[in-house]
């Protein structure tokens, strides 16, 4: 077996129905196996499947053990000498799937490699490829700074701003479409099980860099992310906006130090009240204009991060 597309599924079923129908629509020359977990949601993904793409291995979890245990747990289950891991929200185009096996195992001294992703607006996003996380980066991550310097090192994502057409090296990609070898996802300790959504995918980007392997973003394989947008804006929910910084703070501890985890929480406090500070008065501005929806959600979000700097957001903990 050449490939293992393993997909988490959690409510997701009618995204999942789309995704597979377009992998076998399109992936040829290869010889692969899609295997899909379900997070303990029962949207009848299952039944879904057996009606429709018996093929396909179904796991069903009975615990929602978030993005990195469900792969984990999925991955015994799989066979192929490189795998892929994928969102169920994607559609792939073409034959994305083969483009990046044939460079995962052309490429010198490829471990990851990951595709160029798009909204469903087909913009491009930005968040398929970054740089390692640092205090700098992550105070400093907003949409009209990376609009306003979008080739800033403190991004990494000069490669999407230069529009290359070749293969680039690149700190780390998304996990929503990542493909890596058997082997070198074995000798890593496969994904951390220290998180359980955000982070998982930087964290094996960064462990596969550690074993002098590289990192690849491949511009030819297009995928269309429906769940991608920025964790920027602020239509993002309060379990991930919390969870997003709890995770941050857990690759920190892991890669760096305690104390530097503790200089990104103060970090993020000052972040956090600085911004609420413009968001307040500018919520006012916006009910003239009977515009609100979005800055509500903005306040909401960074209400929850300095709760969470606090340690008043104690049940991110649990996860």
């Amino acid at each position: 077996m050449d490939l293992s597309i393993i997909i988490v599924n959690w409510n997701s079923k009618d995204y999942l129905k789309k995704c597979i129908e377009l992998i076998l629509c399109h992936t040829h020359d290869i010889n692969f196996e899609i295997i899909v977990i379900d997070s303990a949601s029962y949207d009848g993904c299952g039944e879904m499947l057996r009606q429709v793409y018996p093929c396909v291995q179904f796991v069903q979890n009975h615990q929602n053990l978030g993005f990195a245990k469900a792969n984990n747990k999925a991955f015994p289950f799989s066979k192929g000498k490189s795998l892929l891991f994928l969102n169920p929200d994607t559609e792939v185009e073409d034959n994305s799937i083969v483009v990046l096996y044939k460079h995962l195992n052309s490429l010198p001294d490829a471990g990851i490699v990951g595709a160029r992703l798009l909204n469903s607006d087909r913009s491009i996003q930005t968040s398929c490829i970054q740089s390692f996380p640092d205090i700098l980066n992550q105070v400093l991550d907003m949409e009209v700074l990376r609009k306003r310097f979008p080739r800033w090192k403190l991004w990494g994502m000069s490669s999407l701003i230069d529009n290359v057409s070749m293969p680039s090296e690149v700190e780390s990609v998304s996990g929503a479409c990542l493909m890596i070898k058997r082997e070198v996802f074995e000798k890593v300790g496969m994904f951390s099980n220290d998180f359980f959504m955000y982070s998982e995918d930087i964290d094996l980007c960064f462990k596969v860099r550690k074993r002098g392997l590289k990192n690849f973003y491949i511009p030819d394989a297009i995928v269309v992310h429906h769940g991608g947008t920025s964790s920027a804006q602020s239509n993002v929910s309060t379990f991930s906006s919390v969870m997003q910084v709890e995770s941050q703070c857990r690759f920190f501890r892991k890669t760096r130090s305690e104390t530097y985890c503790y200089q990104y929480r103060l970090a993020l406090f000052a972040s956090s009240v600085i911004r609420l500070a413009f968001l307040f008065p500018a919520l006012h501005l916006y009910k003239k204009r009977g515009e609100t929806h979005w800055i509500q959600g903005a306040i909401q979000k960074w209400e929850a991060r300095l709760r969470w700097t606090l340690g008043l957001e104690r049940w991110s903990k649990k996860y």
